[in-house]
């Protein structure tokens, strides 16, 4: 694992966007075979950080939020995606996971495809599969263009003109910022990251140790409701 950046949060998310191509060494390394295995209640300060002032990303609707920031490009958020999205499809009905894309510039074409593909109701054909075409099937790069994203995603029974249209779309553009800044406030410094009720970043050495505190902390916010 890199050290962590010694500037403020803003300058370290620019820093990661001038190293996209390299992306892989600014992420936080979550491996799931690593010996080391959380046996104990999470630690404050140690597997999870208390964010001062936290937002959510999302109005309060009575549901608790977990938020993962990811990127295409990572690979460890290639490796953690199937198992994030089992462990979601395990939470009660007060639960809400939500997965955002963190944007390297204003146009940023992977984020914005994300977002149109969301707005499309299509993302289940297209979430997993541009994780394994960067990473497994080498069908796009790490920074695809908008069109190579529309020519895959038509492969895949996608509209591309519409989805090209929306990822250009001020709709979809007005969304990267505030993204970007969710991330800003809750001191994410790579990706995945999971971020709870706004209020907590979690730490982690593996896959496993990220759920274990978050279903810890999910516990505890709904025990506070009670």
């Amino acid at each position: 694992m890199t050290s962590p950046l010694r500037t403020s949060p803003r300058a370290r998310l620019f820093a990661l966007s001038g190293l996209l191509a390299a992306l892989t060494a600014v992420t936080i390394l979550l491996l799931p075979g690593q010996a080391s295995v959380q046996t104990t209640a999470p630690v404050a300060g140690k597997d999870y950080i208390e964010i001062p002032d936290g937002k959510r990303l999302g109005p309060d609707d009575g549901k608790i939020e977990v938020v993962e920031v990811f990127a295409y490009a990572c690979h460890h958020c290639a490796s953690f995606a199937p198992t994030l999205e089992a462990w979601k499809q395990k939470q009660g009905r007060d639960v809400r996971v939500t997965y955002l894309p963190l944007p390297y510039g204003a146009q940023d074409p992977l984020a914005a495809a994300y977002f149109a593909a969301e707005k499309m109701d299509v993302l289940s054909r297209t979430h997993d599969a541009t994780f394994r075409a960067i990473h497994d099937e080498r069908l796009l790069p790490r920074n695809p263009s908008a069109d190579e994203i529309a020519t895959f995603y038509a492969d895949k029974g996608v509209d591309a003109a519409r989805l090209k249209a929306l990822m250009t779309s001020q709709d979809i553009l007005d969304r990267l910022s505030p993204a970007r800044d969710f991330a800003i406030r809750s001191g994410v410094e790579g990706t995945p990251t999971l971020i709870v009720n706004g209020r907590y970043r979690i730490a982690g050495r593996t896959f496993d140790d990220q759920l274990r505190t978050a279903d810890h902390l999910i516990a505890r916010e709904r025990a506070a409701t009670r």
